[in-house]
């Protein structure tokens, strides 16, 4: 594989930053992202700023980094974080997260990385988001590379065989961290699952043993977690609706939701680093075949997601209420109660039992994990 075979997916150069900003600063819709999130009196600095920008760090610096902080001012009650020192600055990883929202999962961490002084990641994006030119031209200048998604079955394997090339060349060779999803989309139920087909992508580059391959990646399991969840409305629709048919995405309904995700209220944010996959581990595996090599790894990502996932009031309410239970009522106030279920009242409204119980379950999910992994 060479570096040719990665154009059509990877970032933004360097070298290639400043002319696509100077493009991007003249199109109708950059004018909209700065009236939304920067001060009037700021615009003319920030063009300028921009007009002056040659790197992707700088660009995340002057423009994404603030509109994050934007973000997450106006529509949270902050960031927690907890595993941050087993991160090295020295060190490239792959961080491979649960998936909740489409943007905010990675945007956060990279605000949490910049702020510690650690480097940021490149990020793989779905190319079903880069549709649009303007946000595949920001996205591509804040690092992101492209996952490219359908096709027939040659088109597949092509395709993951090109992603799995340029995610380990760009932590081997260009030493710079990636941010991965654990799976092809949100979970939309709340159970936090990684596939096993994205950890059968990662190895197919891999020119040595399963063990070395993923050896060499430095896998760090990420979890975040939002008091609220983004799109929980939509994401219980969409449950419901697929029970006795295949659920069709709407046109526009991927932008719909990164824009949700954007504006609506997250409450209390956490980000958590868990254990990196180390080589001790990585013995523990089973050796009988690739296939239950790949299974225990997608265990032990489950597992440290799962046990780093921070729980919150909601979460308690929705598994006492789908239990009809008290379980955990010393964890939450009658007051709270009766605000979630307000807020799911008006979420859903008068809804059928089924979509009542899909959405709770969204939120009592990571309870009921828990509760599995520690009694096994």
């Amino acid at each position: 594989m060479y570096k040719k075979d990665f154009e059509e997916i990877r970032p933004f150069y360097d070298s290639e930053i400043n002319a696509v900003l100077k493009k991007l600063i003249n199109n109708p819709f950059f004018q909209q992202v700065l009236n939304g999130y920067f001060p009037k009196e700021k615009h003319q600095e920030i063009i300028k700023q921009l007009n002056n920008t040659n790197s992707a760090f700088e660009f995340q610096r002057t423009f994404m980094h603030q509109i994050i902080d934007n973000v997450i001012t106006t529509t949270s009650s902050g960031i927690t974080t907890s595993g941050i020192e087993k991160i090295s600055k020295e060190k490239q990883y792959l961080f491979i997260s649960n998936h909740r929202d489409i943007i905010l999962d990675s945007a956060i961490l990279q605000k949490v990385l910049f702020e510690n002084n650690i480097p940021t990641t490149e990020i793989a994006f779905g190319s079903n988001l880069m549709d649009v030119p303007l946000i595949a031209e920001l996205g591509r200048a804040n690092k992101m590379f492209i996952v490219k998604r359908g096709g027939n079955l040659r088109e597949i394997l092509h395709n993951s065989n090109i992603l799995s090339a340029y995610i380990r060349y760009a932590i081997i060779e260009k030493k710079t961290s990636v941010w991965l999803a654990q799976r092809n989309g949100r979970t939309k139920d709340g159970n936090d699952k990684t596939e096993i087909a994205l950890l059968k992508m990662l190895n197919l580059s891999g020119k040595k043993s399963i063990q070395e391959n993923i050896s060499e990646l430095n896998i760090v399991p990420v979890t975040i977690s939002y008091e609220f969840e983004t799109c929980d409305t939509e994401k219980a629709k969409e449950v419901y609706n697929s029970k006795d048919s295949k659920y069709e995405k709407k046109i526009g309904e991927d932008t719909s939701s990164v824009i949700k995700g954007i504006t609506n209220y997250k409450g209390q944010i956490h980000l958590s680093f868990g254990n990196p996959v180390s080589l001790k581990n990585i013995n523990t595996f089973s050796k009988d075949s690739n296939a239950d090599f790949l299974k225990d790894l997608g265990q032990y990502i489950d597992n440290e997601i799962t046990t780093n996932y921070k729980l919150h009031t909601n979460n308690y309410i929705s598994y006492d209420l789908i239990n009809n239970s008290n379980k955990f009522f010393s964890n939450y106030s009658e007051i709270e109660k009766t605000k979630f279920i307000n807020y799911k009242n008006s979420a859903i409204g008068d809804s059928s039992e089924d979509l009542n119980k899909i959405f709770l379950e969204i939120y009592a999910n990571p309870i009921l994990n828990k509760l599995n992994l520690k009694n096994n």
